[in-house]
């Protein structure tokens, strides 16, 4: 981005990039929590935005929206739709189990800190 787009974007758009840009970052076989996404980007707590805003994805978007989960590595979205089908097939796909309909935080949890470098 360009210091002049900088200057242009609204506050809600800064907020938006902030999100998108920090959920570039989590990595295949790692996943976060709607909480911890808004918290990296800077967003305080912002959980619930944050969902909001990743529902709103479109249908092609390249962002690993899968990797966020609800508190506690639970999967927010209803088993049988198809976006949550979906989400259980592609952290499969990267090699997490889900039980219970929830993702082992401890083992698969992404910390930023610890994963970079």
């Amino acid at each position: 981005m360009t210091e002049d787009a900088s200057l242009t974007e609204s506050p809600a758009q800064m907020r938006r990039t902030a999100l998108y840009l920090t959920l570039a970052q989590v990595p295949e076989g790692r996943v976060v929590t709607y909480g911890q996404l808004a918290e990296l980007a800077g967003l305080g707590r912002a959980a619930r935005w944050v969902g909001r805003t990743l529902s709103q994805l479109p249908a092609d978007t390249r962002l690993p929206w899968h990797r966020v989960l609800g508190a506690g590595g639970r999967i927010s979205l209803p088993a049988g739709s198809p976006s949550g089908d979906e989400q259980r097939a592609r952290l499969r796909t990267e090699g997490l189990s889900v039980l219970n309909n929830r993702v082992d935080m401890k083992r698969h949890g992404w910390r930023p800190i610890e994963h970079s470098g």
